[in-house]
């Protein structure tokens, strides 16, 4: 990719937002590796856009939630958006809307599988939300927030409670979620991990994810599934 010259349309179009100024877009799309590595362009990196962004994706989504729910306590609705704004979650957005592909790293992150690293991914979602603030304003901001994250909602809670939720079940019945790693495979930069969830000797759901606990996350929300709680 051509740092000065790439075309941000197609992006834009899955964001649902049209930039002002792409030097914003570019400037969330870049990790300081990739700064620090061409420190004679004088590239600005994302962070100072992340800061941004996560505090206004906690009012969003904040007030959205307070809105929604009437009858939830302070503490629900704390542990509710914990459960939305966590780095599993922004990370597969993230990884849907395209971000990876249009990231710029250094060589060195790239070659550890950067573009797919749940942290990064999870970066990307608010640096991006803080460059729609900065050139639109807190409507598209509220719109990106609103589109992307604040949509099946309770599936998405589901999801990233699955451990916890699959944890109250099994103790009711007296046991307790296993989640033996089945295997392990591919170079370092690019591990595969395949879990399976067991209970009282039964085992359930299998499934593979980047880190252990992406993959036990999903085997644990499809063994809901499976159980017809979700």
């Amino acid at each position: 990719m051509n740092y000065t010259e790439l075309n941000y349309s197609s992006l834009e179009r899955k964001i649902g937002y049209q930039f002002n100024d792409t030097e914003l877009l570019r400037r969330a799309l870049t990790h300081k590796s990739f700064s620090h590595e061409y420190h004679i362009q004088q590239v600005e990196h994302y962070e100072r856009l992340e800061f941004l962004g996560d505090a206004i994706l906690e009012y969003i989504s904040s007030e959205e939630l307070y809105n929604r729910y009437p009858e939830l306590t302070e503490g629900e609705l704390t542990k509710k958006r914990a459960s939305l704004v966590c780095e599993y979650t922004l990370s597969r957005i993230s990884r849907d809307l395209g971000y990876g592909d249009y990231v710029f790293l250094s060589n060195g992150e790239l070659q550890t599988g950067g573009r797919e690293r749940p942290s990064i991914l999870c970066d990307l979602f608010e640096s991006v939300l803080g460059a729609i603030y900065l050139d639109g304003g807190m409507e598209p901001a509220r719109e990106y927030v609103n589109k992307h994250l604040m949509t099946d909602l309770e599936h998405r809670t589901i999801f990233t409670d699955a451990k916890t939720i699959l944890q109250e079940y099994a103790q009711k019945q007296g046991m307790i979620p296993e989640y033996p790693l089945l295997e392990k495979k591919g170079p370092d930069h690019a591990r595969k991990y395949t879990v399976a969830v067991i209970i009282g000797g039964k085992t359930y759901a299998k499934a593979t994810g980047n880190s252990i606990k992406g993959a036990q996350m999903e085997a644990a929300h499809e063994t809901l599934r499976m159980l017809g709680i979700s």
